[in-house]
């Protein structure tokens, strides 16, 4: 409860922050809004050429980005750790977080909420529904039980990877950092893994799963039975990641060495 607490009383003096510029804050979800829509553009033009990629429709690659969209928007406002290594490490803002009675990791997660990022789930659902449409997917009672579930162990297993990767910095204080390439790297969880070669498929499942953001929960909605187990193993595959990643926090946390000399 003292967390949740904590959770509350954090989320309530950003709302009241935000809110004392709403120009800045309209401003930041339209650029959102038109990151997600030059990605779209970008299938649209690639299906402009062709009309199946590895034998998924135009319409199903779509899917899988409104689907990508929503454990993204989930990762992106809750997670947003980026810019840990230079902020916490270098500059020593870690030393202010080890010196409260809570856990490190979560005082950090909390200092950089950005809720408005959860916009992206609405546009993931406009997306998702626009495809499904015209795919004439049929959705079964319990499909919006298993979509909150396959979303949130796909934005487990985005943070777990990103937590994994700030981890690093207790090691290694270099300014430097693999960050920026990870994000790249995140993208071809937008895309169906069957389109790269074996190697990157298996990276992409079982050391960095950003599969497991897009493609292999999509595929239970588009009934493609073959990745069924995929899909389902979302979000054991989050929540043993997730676990992983914390797991070696705390390892990196005990090496930390402070920002003094």
């Amino acid at each position: 409860m003292f967390y949740v607490s904590m959770f509350f009383q954090y989320v309530s003096q950003y709302m009241k922050t935000r809110l004392q510029y709403r120009a800045d804050l309209v401003v930041e979800i339209f650029s959102d809004l038109l990151n997600q829509a030059v990605n779209l553009i970008f299938i649209l033009v690639v299906f402009g050429h062709t009309q199946f990629l590895a034998g998924w429709s135009r319409d199903e690659i779509i899917f899988i980005y409104g689907f990508f969209l929503v454990p993204y928007a989930i990762f992106s406002a809750f997670f947003n750790i980026w810019d840990f290594n230079d902020r916490y490490i270098v500059k020593g803002e870690m030393d202010r977080i080890l010196s409260r009675p809570i856990h490190s990791l979560f005082q950090v997660i909390l200092e950089r909420i950005e809720l408005e990022s959860l916009f992206g789930i609405v546009t993931g659902l406009v997306v998702i529904f626009y495809a499904g449409s015209s795919l004439n997917v049929e959705i079964a009672w319990y499909d919006p039980f298993l979509f909150i579930l396959f979303a949130v162990g796909g934005a487990l297993a985005y943070a777990a990877i990103f937590i994994a990767i700030a981890s690093i910095g207790f090691w290694s204080d270099a300014k430097t950092s693999i960050m920026p390439m990870m994000y790249n790297i995140g993208n071809y969880g937008r895309y169906p893994v069957d389109i790269y070669n074996q190697v990157i498929r298996f990276v992409l499942t079982w050391i960095l799963p950003f599969a497991f953001v897009g493609v292999y929960p999509a595929a239970y909605f588009l009934r493609k039975e073959e990745w069924f187990a995929y899909s389902f193993a979302t979000p054991v595959i989050g929540i043993g990641f997730f676990a992983l990643s914390v797991l070696i926090w705390n390892q990196g946390v005990k090496r930390y060495r402070g920002a003094g000399n």
